[in-house]
């Protein structure tokens, strides 16, 4: 359609004042940077490039409305003979937005260097908004002093944008004291230092303040939502929404994405199912939000009846809802329909949709399939990222394909020119670790050009609890000593490695220093969704009236898989030198275990059982898991804390490689 009004207008060759009007209007219809560019050409046609409004509306509309436009409207802007404070102001805007914000600061001093320009209200705003995206409190004090000179420090906008800027840099006192300096502030000022208490982690500033605001907007409320719930403050978040005297999708979005964010999946569905009652129509975020639930629950029948609202209310063409799909589909277990989603979007795919189908068969072991689908991207003309390869990189890990991970990690440097974050770094550990080569992965993490930190050295601590080598274990573990002591999952990776090597008196000694600095180990937890409802397990729970019947009936599945297939527990990693019938009790009580005893139970014979871990799965529960889909004929699915495990006919996906 575009390109059809564009031709007409070449053809015909309108007017100046016509043509005016209609490049504006054409302009607002621009989608991509391809339209962008035949707007551009027509406005060269008709002599209009220069003319300064038009010129100003290309400009912001490039910067702003279009994503991968901003660096033509630089090149347009720096092309522009005499442009304005409006168009440097716009360009700021855009740079702020970027992923390079510091560069609006430096246009900012390009344009205070020509003193035919002075700064207004709107230059300061933006330019701000910039250093407080990079988080560069100097440059943001400077740029207060300067608002100083130019008497803009009480203005409004500028007042508002401080406190922000102020807040994001971590100086709550600094935002204070602009809040208390501005005259007769507005109630978006008052929201604005409400907001910064909450970047700052004082809630109770934030509920003072809110309750001397003099005047309060809904916007104000759903402030006080998105803080409490940000902050894990679940039950302050919900009493502020109960109390709110209107609530619009906005507040509804944030009670079901902050819930799902939080864990508590159910309430956020619960706040997703009232909100259908309510007679609201759910928006992208709500959408998105509680995909994310589904995501992280592995909820995969509520995710699948999302898919069928989605599809009948015509939200599967906004890209971050089909996003979010292909996500919830991965986490889910399901790449099947995670494809399906992704071959579904064509010309909407961006690097978000790549990625996440990339990651999702990273998750599933398919190192092959992600390379292959990491080419058809580039060959799409998709530039990918730093996040795209951080996928690669776990897709190659999972699948011990080394080689082509360590090319890919140089690639990305050399062909893409991408800095490797700790992230990559840890990618590599993990490639290198999990495949065995651990003096390789411990070699790599010396020579890093960058500090490793406790992740990086807490993955090698992991792969020597995988191959069992104890020496190398005790050299990494007196690293993370030094860096995190009190981290619970550490004492317990080594005291699995000493445990499995027999060394029971070191074993005893990690738990008395356990237990000296009250250390407890984080627990492991499984759930499983039946009926759309996610039930939750946590190891080594209490029986209860629910329970009994749970363990009642892994009694029975534990007692069938001896007798048909002769399993005997894997007891070597438990913890404690004790005797081998206890041992037998303590690993019979995993979660996962549990959770599938429960679907075994309740779920209609032959039907996938979906169980989501907090944890890795150990070599037990592993072992039982092939046993059970061999013996009950059923496929299992867990994804435990770094990847899936689909257990069929007594074998597992991950070809026992995890």
């Amino acid at each position: 359609m575009m390109t059809k009004e564009v031709a007409t207008v070449f053809k015909d060759g309108v007017g100046m004042i016509i043509s005016e009007q209609l490049c504006v209007s054409l302009l607002s219809k621009c989608k991509n940077l391809k339209s962008v560019k035949q707007i551009h050409a027509l406005l060269f046609k008709t002599g209009l490039h220069n003319d300064p409004l038009v010129a100003g509306k290309f400009l912001l509309h490039c910067a702003v409305s279009i994503s991968d436009a901003l660096h033509y409207a630089h090149r347009v802007f720096l092309h522009f003979p005499t442009p304005d404070v409006f168009m440097y102001n716009t360009l700021i805007r855009g740079l702020a937005e970027s992923e390079s914000p510091h560069s609006s600061l430096q246009l900012f001093i390009q344009m205070r260097r020509k003193s035919t320009f002075v700064p207004d209200s709107f230059s300061f705003a933006f330019t701000l908004k910039g250093v407080a995206n990079c988080r560069d409190l100097k440059s943001g004090m400077q740029l207060h002093g300067q608002s100083l000179c130019f008497g803009l420090n009480t203005h409004i906008f500028v007042a508002t944008t401080l406190i922000s800027m102020y807040a994001d840099c971590g100086n709550l006192n600094f935002a204070h004291k602009v809040f208390e300096e501005t005259w007769q502030p507005n109630v978006v000022t008052w929201n604005a230092i409400v907001t910064a208490c909450f970047r700052c982690g004082d809630l109770e500033g934030a509920e003072d303040t809110f309750k001397r605001m003099p005047i309060r907007n809904l916007t104000s409320w759903n402030v006080m939502l998105a803080g409490y719930t940000k902050a894990g403050e679940l039950e302050l978040g919900r009493r502020v929404f109960s109390e709110m005297p209107l609530k619009d999708d906005v507040s509804w979005s944030t009670m079901i994405v902050g819930f799902a964010q939080n864990g508590s999946f159910d309430e956020a569905f619960g706040f997703f199912r009232e909100l259908q009652r309510q007679g609201i129509r759910p928006n992208e975020v709500s959408l998105t939000g509680v995909l994310s639930a589904c995501a992280q629950a592995g909820a995969f029948e509520f995710g699948k009846i999302l898919h069928g609202f989605i599809q009948k209310s015509g939200f599967l063409q906004i890209a971050s809802v089909s996003n979010a799909l292909i996500d919830t589909y991965s986490k889910c277990g399901n790449i099947v329909m995670a494809r399906l989603v992704f071959q579904s979007m064509q010309m909407r795919r961006s690097i978000v949709s790549w990625t996440s189908m990339l990651a999702g068969l990273a998750m599933q072991g398919h190192g092959e399939e992600a390379i292959q689908l990491f080419n058809e991207m580039e060959d799409s003309g998709i530039r990918p990222d730093g996040i795209t390869f951080i996928s690669l990189l776990y897709a190659c890990s999972h699948a011990g394909l080394v080689e082509q991970g360590s090319a890919y990690f140089s690639k990305m440097q050399s062909v893409y020119a991408i800095e490797p974050a700790m992230e990559h770094y840890g990618c590599m550990v993990d490639l290198y670790g999990r495949a065995g080569k651990l003096q390789k992965a411990y070699d790599f993490v010396r020579q890093m050009p960058i500090v490793p930190n406790s992740i990086i050295w807490r993955t090698l601590l992991g792969a020597c609890s995988i191959h069992g080598n104890v020496e190398l274990a005790e050299l990494v573990n007196s690293r993370l000593t030094e860096m995190d002591p009190n981290n619970s999952g550490d004492h317990v990776l080594l005291s699995n490695i000493y445990a499995t090597a027999g060394k029971w008196k070191d074993v005893a000694n990690i738990r008395r220093s356990m237990a000296e600095q009250s250390i407890k180990k984080a627990p492991g937890w499984s759930m499983i969704e039946i009926d759309k409802v996610i039930y939750s397990f946590v190891a080594g729970e209490k029986p209860d009236e629910f329970t009994d019947e749970v363990h009642n009936k892994l009694q029975e599945i534990m007692w069938r898989l001896r007798a048909e297939v002769g399993y005997v527990p894997q007891v070597r990693s438990v913890l404690h030198d004790i005797e081998e019938e206890e041992k037998e009790v303590s690993v019979s009580k995993h979660s996962e275990k549990l959770a599938v005893a429960f679907g075994i139970a309740k779920l209609a014979k032959g039907k996938m059982i979906r169980i989501v871990k907090n944890l890795r799965v150990c070599s037990d529960c592993h072992t039982v898991m092939k046993l059970i889909s061999k013996v009950y004929k059923v496929e299992i699915i867990v994804r435990d804390r770094s990847r899936f495990h689909s257990f069929q006919d007594g074998f597992c996906s991950c070809r026992d490689y995890w």
